[in-house]
């Protein structure tokens, strides 16, 4: 036990001095402050430079369109021509100009000048053009309360049921996509860079020599758990930084940020995420570890490929886990021990997981640590002390029979 714990703290002290793990922990927050802070500087920029209420003209060849000319945040300004109107567009008196031509109420349609570069009418605009058109078609016809309702006819409340028909709790967009999203990518790096240093750690030694050294004080069980276990604790910390990251952004954000002023991000859903990040890392790490110890650094990282693809198949089928994630889909990569971490915290996030879903994909998480690291123990034993070309995967499978 003690040897293991020299090792532990020996592969986690060196793990958090390298630049490399400083920087890659560091990512996320920086981004994180540099993002915010260039939205507040061109949020803080339109606003300085936004008028305090838009000009526009109009010309009305169809008549009757006459009043409701003064908005909160716009003024409609007549003109008798088109020729008027486009001296004042051109003289910058007003922003833009459109024509309501005789036969508007039969066809709707109507004719905008603008000197500005725009792909499509810009949402504001459309709005305000509509809500002068509509005043001015039922002024007269309709009460003031019937009028502002045929301007907003509508504010849609959606519900949504689960399997026995009871109202699921709303969520924001944010909430069902954006937040997922974020914990698949936080985990997939904190997954794969910590299991891959585990991979480099055992490749750079053997090749080196150093294992060894390592091999005459302490048996291959004891420095297969030491360097899990130590990298597993420079890689829970590189994961709590993050989270802990995203959790605080959520907070001060949504004070200028409306959109994320119903995101969630709880105490509840961060412990998930390290249990999910812990059993997730085992997982990876005893693979990782077993492939460094097969053969020289070239081929160990091309066999390492082959656990990646499970890993970030929940990310390029996110459309499908987010969309439906109660579905087959979506719970197979949960019940399955490369891609369960990440799709779990695809669909915690949204509530989609019920307790016995959670527990199934616990169970099998820590069964696939215990026999990964079994393994892995046994390809120590075996291959460590091995150099040269690496062994097919029928010498692999008779080495680890051996021992």
């Amino acid at each position: 036990m003690r040897k293991t714990w020299i090792i532990l703290k020996h592969e986690f002290l060196q793990t958090i001095k390298r630049k490399s793990y400083i920087l890659l922990t560091l990512s996320l927050p920086i981004l994180v402050v540099l993002g915010y802070g260039i939205y507040e500087g061109i949020q803080s920029r339109q606003q300085g430079s936004l008028p305090t209420h838009v000009n526009i003209g109009y010309v009305d060849q169809a008549g009757g369109f006459d009043e409701f000319t003064t908005q909160p945040d716009s003024l409609f300004v007549p003109y008798a021509s088109k020729a008027e109107a486009e001296d004042a567009l051109l003289a910058k008196e007003i922003k833009e100009y459109f024509i309501i031509p005789a036969d508007y109420v039969e066809t709707g349609l109507v004719t905008r000048y603008t000197m500005e570069r725009q792909i499509g009418v810009p949402d504001e605009t459309w709005s305000r053009m509509k809500d002068f058109l509509v005043s001015n078609l039922l002024a007269g016809d309709v009460s003031p309360e019937v009028l502002e309702r045929a301007s907003n006819p509508m504010m849609v409340n959606s519900l949504r049921l689960n399997e026995s028909g009871e109202v699921v709790p709303a969520e924001s967009e944010l909430q069902a996509f954006l937040l997922p999203i974020v914990f698949a990518f936080v985990f997939y790096f904190a997954l794969i860079f910590s299991a891959q240093w585990m991979f480099h750690s055992v490749a750079e030694e053997k090749e080196n020599r150093v294992i060894e050294i390592l091999l005459s004080s302490v048996s291959p069980r004891q420095l297969l758990v030491g360097k899990v276990l130590g990298l597993g604790a420079a890689g829970i910390i590189q994961v709590a930084v993050w989270l802990i990251t995203v959790r605080v952004f959520s907070l001060v954000a949504s004070v200028n940020i409306p959109a994320l002023s119903d995101l969630s991000v709880s105490s509840g859903l961060l412990a998930w995420a390290v249990v999910y990040f812990v059993l997730g890392y085992l997982v990876f790490a005893a693979l990782y570890a077993g492939v460094g110890a097969i053969g020289n650094a070239r081929d160990a990282q091309a066999l390492s490929g082959i656990f990646i693809l499970p890993a970030v198949m929940p990310m390029m089928l996110n459309f499908i886990i987010l969309n439906h994630p109660e579905g087959a889909v979506a719970r197979a990569f949960t019940f399955f021990p490369l891609s369960a971490p990440i799709t779990a915290m695809m669909r915690l996030p949204n509530g989609a997981m019920d307790g016995w879903e959670i527990a199934v994909s616990l169970v099998i998480l820590l069964g696939s640590v215990g026999l990964t690291m079994w393994i892995a123990a046994k390809v120590f034993r075996a291959f460590l002390l091995m150099y040269g070309k690496a062994p097919g995967l029928r010498e692999i499978v008779g080495y680890v029979r051996q021992a």
